[in-house]
Protein backbone atom coordinates (compact mmCIF):
# COMPACT_ATOMS: atom_id res chain seq x y z
CA UNK A 1 0.00 0.00 0.00
CA UNK A 2 1.45 3.70 -0.76
CA UNK A 3 0.81 5.97 1.63
CA UNK A 4 0.62 9.62 0.49
CA UNK A 5 2.16 12.42 2.92
CA UNK A 6 -0.26 13.87 5.36
CA UNK A 7 0.22 17.41 3.73
CA UNK A 8 -0.40 16.86 0.04
CA UNK A 9 -3.33 14.19 0.94
CA UNK A 10 -4.99 17.49 2.41
CA UNK A 11 -4.19 19.76 -0.01
CA UNK A 12 -5.58 17.47 -2.65
CA UNK A 13 -8.82 16.09 -0.43
CA UNK A 14 -9.16 19.80 0.24
CA UNK A 15 -9.43 20.70 -3.49
CA UNK A 16 -11.67 18.21 -4.43
CA UNK A 17 -14.44 18.50 -1.43
CA UNK A 18 -13.91 21.93 -0.17
CA UNK A 19 -13.46 24.18 -3.76
CA UNK A 20 -15.30 22.13 -6.10
CA UNK A 21 -18.39 21.93 -4.06
CA UNK A 22 -18.29 24.31 -2.08
CA UNK A 23 -18.20 22.99 1.04
CA UNK A 24 -17.69 24.68 4.68
CA UNK A 25 -13.94 24.21 5.46
CA UNK A 26 -15.06 22.62 8.84
CA UNK A 27 -16.49 19.98 7.12
CA UNK A 28 -14.11 19.36 4.22
CA UNK A 29 -11.60 19.22 7.11
CA UNK A 30 -13.55 16.95 9.09
CA UNK A 31 -14.09 14.70 5.83
CA UNK A 32 -10.34 14.52 4.63
CA UNK A 33 -9.40 13.34 8.45
CA UNK A 34 -12.05 11.00 7.96
CA UNK A 35 -10.39 9.75 4.96
CA UNK A 36 -7.12 9.72 6.05
CA UNK A 37 -7.37 7.58 9.06
CA UNK A 38 -10.12 5.12 7.61
CA UNK A 39 -7.22 4.22 5.34
CA UNK A 40 -4.64 4.04 8.23
CA UNK A 41 -6.74 1.47 10.38
CA UNK A 42 -5.73 -1.48 8.47
CA UNK A 43 -2.50 -0.24 9.21
CA UNK A 44 -3.23 0.08 13.33
CA UNK A 45 -5.05 -3.22 13.44
CA UNK A 46 -4.85 -5.24 16.45
CA UNK A 47 -2.67 -8.38 16.03
CA UNK A 48 -4.57 -12.00 15.83
CA UNK A 49 -4.01 -13.85 19.42
CA UNK A 50 -1.43 -16.57 19.62
CA UNK A 51 -2.55 -19.91 20.35
CA UNK A 52 -0.71 -22.05 23.07
CA UNK A 53 -1.56 -25.76 22.94
CA UNK A 54 -0.76 -28.03 25.52
CA UNK A 55 -1.30 -31.47 25.54
CA UNK A 56 -3.58 -33.46 28.70
CA UNK A 57 -0.90 -34.89 30.08
CA UNK A 58 -2.77 -34.66 33.30
CA UNK A 59 -6.16 -34.85 31.76
CA UNK A 60 -7.85 -32.09 30.17
CA UNK A 61 -9.49 -30.20 33.03
CA UNK A 62 -6.21 -29.90 35.36
CA UNK A 63 -4.11 -29.44 32.21
CA UNK A 64 -6.39 -25.82 31.72
CA UNK A 65 -5.84 -24.90 35.13
CA UNK A 66 -2.10 -25.26 35.83
CA UNK A 67 -1.40 -23.39 32.51
CA UNK A 68 -4.18 -20.57 32.58
CA UNK A 69 -1.61 -18.51 34.51
CA UNK A 70 0.98 -18.85 31.91
CA UNK A 71 -1.10 -17.89 29.20
CA UNK A 72 -2.13 -14.72 31.07
CA UNK A 73 1.66 -14.17 31.71
CA UNK A 74 2.52 -14.41 28.14
CA UNK A 75 -0.74 -11.79 27.32
CA UNK A 76 0.61 -9.41 29.46
CA UNK A 77 4.51 -9.79 28.55
CA UNK A 78 3.96 -9.83 24.83
CA UNK A 79 1.17 -7.45 24.65
CA UNK A 80 -0.91 -9.77 22.81
CA UNK A 81 -3.74 -12.19 23.58
CA UNK A 82 -2.46 -15.85 24.47
CA UNK A 83 -5.62 -17.99 24.36
CA UNK A 84 -4.71 -21.81 26.05
CA UNK A 85 -6.25 -25.05 24.18
CA UNK A 86 -5.96 -28.86 24.74
CA UNK A 87 -7.88 -31.64 24.35
CA UNK A 88 -9.81 -34.70 26.09
CA UNK A 89 -7.04 -37.13 24.83
CA UNK A 90 -3.82 -37.18 23.29
CA UNK A 91 -5.37 -38.45 19.74
CA UNK A 92 -7.59 -34.84 19.41
CA UNK A 93 -4.82 -32.69 20.52
CA UNK A 94 -2.80 -34.33 17.85
CA UNK A 95 -4.91 -33.62 15.45
CA UNK A 96 -4.87 -30.15 16.22
CA UNK A 97 -0.80 -30.12 15.91
CA UNK A 98 -1.33 -31.50 12.17
CA UNK A 99 -3.55 -28.81 11.34
CA UNK A 100 -1.50 -26.24 12.47
CA UNK A 101 -3.75 -24.84 15.83
CA UNK A 102 -1.26 -23.99 18.11
CA UNK A 103 1.44 -21.28 17.64
CA UNK A 104 3.13 -22.17 20.68
CA UNK A 105 2.65 -25.51 21.84
CA UNK A 106 3.80 -28.06 25.01
CA UNK A 107 3.59 -32.20 23.88
CA UNK A 108 5.61 -35.24 24.21
CA UNK A 109 8.70 -35.42 22.78
CA UNK A 110 7.05 -38.02 19.90
CA UNK A 111 4.94 -34.95 18.94
CA UNK A 112 7.97 -33.36 18.57
CA UNK A 113 10.12 -35.25 16.31
CA UNK A 114 7.16 -35.84 14.36
CA UNK A 115 5.66 -32.31 13.85
CA UNK A 116 9.35 -30.94 13.44
CA UNK A 117 10.07 -33.11 10.24
CA UNK A 118 5.99 -32.68 9.11
CA UNK A 119 5.21 -29.37 10.24
CA UNK A 120 8.58 -27.49 10.86
CA UNK A 121 7.73 -26.53 14.68
CA UNK A 122 11.10 -25.64 15.93
CA UNK A 123 11.83 -26.74 19.77
CA UNK A 124 12.62 -23.91 21.48
CA UNK A 125 12.59 -24.89 25.43
CA UNK A 126 11.59 -28.13 27.75
CA UNK A 127 10.55 -28.53 31.01
CA UNK A 128 12.43 -28.48 34.14
CA UNK A 129 10.36 -30.94 37.02
CA UNK A 130 11.87 -31.13 40.23
CA UNK A 131 15.12 -29.24 39.58
CA UNK A 132 15.81 -32.04 36.54
CA UNK A 133 15.38 -31.08 32.46
CA UNK A 134 15.65 -35.37 31.77
CA UNK A 135 13.17 -38.17 32.39
CA UNK A 136 12.88 -41.47 32.15
CA UNK A 137 10.35 -43.96 31.22
CA UNK A 138 9.89 -47.17 33.51
CA UNK A 139 7.65 -49.73 34.10
CA UNK A 140 5.22 -49.18 37.77
CA UNK A 141 3.89 -52.32 39.39
CA UNK A 142 2.46 -53.20 42.89
CA UNK A 143 5.02 -54.22 45.26
CA UNK A 144 2.71 -57.00 46.65
CA UNK A 145 2.31 -58.18 43.15
CA UNK A 146 5.14 -60.77 43.49
CA UNK A 147 6.70 -59.50 40.14
CA UNK A 148 10.35 -59.41 40.86
CA UNK A 149 11.64 -58.54 36.89
CA UNK A 150 10.11 -57.56 33.30
CA UNK A 151 10.43 -61.20 32.21
CA UNK A 152 7.56 -61.49 34.74
CA UNK A 153 5.25 -59.58 33.12
CA UNK A 154 4.70 -62.45 30.42
CA UNK A 155 1.22 -63.33 30.00
CA UNK A 156 0.12 -60.40 31.97
CA UNK A 157 -1.84 -56.72 31.46
CA UNK A 158 -0.06 -53.72 30.97
CA UNK A 159 -2.22 -50.78 30.79
CA UNK A 160 -0.16 -47.91 28.77
CA UNK A 161 -1.70 -44.40 29.74
CA UNK A 162 -2.49 -42.00 26.95
CA UNK A 163 -2.46 -44.20 23.50
CA UNK A 164 0.24 -45.32 21.33
CA UNK A 165 1.54 -42.00 20.98
CA UNK A 166 2.16 -41.01 24.34
CA UNK A 167 5.96 -41.25 24.56
CA UNK A 168 7.08 -42.14 28.06
CA UNK A 169 3.71 -44.19 29.13
CA UNK A 170 3.63 -46.75 25.55
CA UNK A 171 6.85 -45.90 23.31
CA UNK A 172 9.70 -46.13 26.00
CA UNK A 173 7.33 -48.54 28.29
CA UNK A 174 7.38 -50.73 24.80
CA UNK A 175 10.92 -50.32 24.42
CA UNK A 176 11.96 -51.61 27.88
CA UNK A 177 9.97 -54.35 27.34
CA UNK A 178 11.36 -55.48 24.05
CA UNK A 179 14.58 -54.97 25.57
CA UNK A 180 13.86 -57.49 28.39
CA UNK A 181 12.81 -60.01 25.52
CA UNK A 182 9.10 -59.54 25.50
CA UNK A 183 7.58 -58.77 21.81
CA UNK A 184 3.91 -57.33 21.49
CA UNK A 185 2.14 -60.99 21.70
CA UNK A 186 3.75 -61.59 25.15
CA UNK A 187 1.43 -59.56 27.14
CA UNK A 188 -2.26 -58.06 27.08
CA UNK A 189 -1.73 -54.09 25.98
CA UNK A 190 -4.29 -51.85 27.37
CA UNK A 191 -4.64 -47.95 27.36
CA UNK A 192 -6.28 -45.22 29.55
CA UNK A 193 -6.85 -41.72 28.77
CA UNK A 194 -3.88 -40.29 30.60
CA UNK A 195 -0.48 -41.38 32.40
CA UNK A 196 -2.00 -41.10 35.68
CA UNK A 197 -4.78 -43.39 34.83
CA UNK A 198 -2.40 -46.34 34.06
CA UNK A 199 -0.53 -46.03 37.01
CA UNK A 200 -4.05 -45.80 38.89
CA UNK A 201 -5.54 -48.84 37.29
CA UNK A 202 -2.60 -50.54 38.60
CA UNK A 203 -2.52 -49.32 41.50
CA UNK A 204 -6.68 -51.06 42.15
CA UNK A 205 -5.19 -54.02 40.55
CA UNK A 206 -6.93 -54.05 37.17
CA UNK A 207 -3.39 -54.51 35.65
CA UNK A 208 -0.38 -55.71 36.59
CA UNK A 209 1.78 -52.89 35.32
CA UNK A 210 1.65 -49.03 34.25
CA UNK A 211 4.18 -47.75 31.24
CA UNK A 212 4.85 -44.62 32.59
CA UNK A 213 7.16 -41.40 33.24
CA UNK A 214 9.33 -41.34 36.02
CA UNK A 215 8.18 -37.64 36.94
CA UNK A 216 4.63 -38.77 37.11
CA UNK A 217 5.39 -40.59 40.18
CA UNK A 218 5.22 -37.81 41.81
CA UNK A 219 2.77 -35.01 40.20
CA UNK A 220 -0.52 -33.99 42.99
CA UNK A 221 -3.00 -35.84 40.93
CA UNK A 222 -1.54 -38.98 41.44
CA UNK A 223 -0.22 -37.97 44.93
CA UNK A 224 -3.15 -36.92 46.38
CA UNK A 225 -5.18 -39.82 44.95
CA UNK A 226 -3.53 -43.54 46.19
CA UNK A 227 -0.58 -44.01 48.40
CA UNK A 228 2.14 -43.82 46.18
CA UNK A 229 4.85 -46.22 48.90
CA UNK A 230 2.35 -49.08 47.62
CA UNK A 231 3.75 -48.93 43.72
CA UNK A 232 7.26 -49.66 43.08
CA UNK A 233 9.47 -48.70 39.82
CA UNK A 234 9.60 -52.92 38.32
CA UNK A 235 12.38 -50.98 34.98
CA UNK A 236 13.96 -47.28 34.06
CA UNK A 237 15.00 -46.33 30.70
CA UNK A 238 18.16 -44.11 30.31
CA UNK A 239 17.52 -40.20 30.63
CA UNK A 240 16.10 -38.46 27.84
CA UNK A 241 15.57 -35.15 27.37
CA UNK A 242 12.60 -33.41 29.17
CA UNK A 243 8.70 -32.32 27.41
CA UNK A 244 9.32 -29.63 24.79
CA UNK A 245 8.12 -26.49 24.01
CA UNK A 246 7.86 -25.56 20.42
CA UNK A 247 6.78 -22.62 17.76
CA UNK A 248 4.94 -22.89 15.12
CA UNK A 249 7.74 -22.24 11.73
CA UNK A 250 5.47 -18.90 10.39
CA UNK A 251 6.32 -16.80 13.51
CA UNK A 252 8.56 -14.13 13.15
CA UNK A 253 12.38 -15.01 14.18
CA UNK A 254 11.63 -11.81 16.80
CA UNK A 255 8.60 -13.17 18.34
CA UNK A 256 10.36 -16.67 18.84
CA UNK A 257 12.30 -15.42 20.61
CA UNK A 258 10.66 -13.31 22.79
CA UNK A 259 8.46 -16.13 23.70
CA UNK A 260 11.33 -18.52 24.06
CA UNK A 261 13.61 -15.59 26.75
CA UNK A 262 10.03 -15.51 28.54
CA UNK A 263 9.95 -19.09 29.40
CA UNK A 264 13.18 -19.91 30.59
CA UNK A 265 13.47 -16.55 32.90
CA UNK A 266 10.37 -17.59 34.60
CA UNK A 267 12.21 -18.75 37.32
CA UNK A 268 13.58 -15.29 37.66
CA UNK A 269 11.07 -13.45 38.91
CA UNK A 270 7.90 -13.71 41.49
CA UNK A 271 5.32 -13.43 38.88
CA UNK A 272 7.24 -16.07 36.85
CA UNK A 273 7.76 -18.48 40.13
CA UNK A 274 4.33 -18.60 39.93
CA UNK A 275 3.72 -19.49 37.13
CA UNK A 276 5.77 -22.55 37.07
CA UNK A 277 4.32 -23.31 40.53
CA UNK A 278 0.74 -23.59 39.09
CA UNK A 279 2.33 -25.45 36.34
CA UNK A 280 3.90 -28.01 38.55
CA UNK A 281 7.15 -27.19 37.57
CA UNK A 282 10.76 -25.61 39.04
CA UNK A 283 11.71 -24.21 35.61
CA UNK A 284 11.61 -24.18 31.73
CA UNK A 285 15.01 -24.02 29.84
CA UNK A 286 17.17 -24.19 26.34
CA UNK A 287 16.49 -26.98 24.33
CA UNK A 288 17.74 -27.48 20.76
CA UNK A 289 16.45 -29.92 18.66
CA UNK A 290 19.43 -32.44 18.82
CA UNK A 291 17.80 -33.13 22.49
CA UNK A 292 15.51 -35.55 20.86
CA UNK A 293 17.90 -37.99 18.72
CA UNK A 294 17.78 -40.59 21.42
CA UNK A 295 14.06 -40.37 20.83
CA UNK A 296 14.14 -40.47 17.41
CA UNK A 297 16.02 -43.63 18.25
CA UNK A 298 13.85 -45.75 20.74
CA UNK A 299 10.85 -44.43 18.24
CA UNK A 300 12.28 -46.08 14.84
CA UNK A 301 12.61 -49.42 17.16
CA UNK A 302 9.52 -49.09 18.47
CA UNK A 303 6.84 -47.98 16.24
CA UNK A 304 9.44 -48.29 12.86
CA UNK A 305 8.75 -44.55 11.43
CA UNK A 306 11.95 -42.31 11.44
CA UNK A 307 11.81 -38.65 12.54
Amino acid sequence: MWLIPLDESIKNCRSVLGRRQGLPRRLTLSLILSLILGWQVPLMAEEPPLLMGVFPRQGFTRTMENFSLLADYLHSHLGRKVILKSARNFAEFWQGVEHGQYDLVHYNQYHYVRSHKELGYEVIAKNEEHHQTTLRGVLVVRKDSGIANVADLRGKKIIFGGGRHAMQSYIVASYLLQQAGLSKSSYQALFSESPPNAIFATYYEQAAAAGSGDANMAIPVIQQRIDVSQLKILARSKKLAQLPWAVKKTLSPALKTRIANLLVNLDKTKAGREVLQRAGLTGIRAAIDKDYDMDRKIIRQVLGEDY
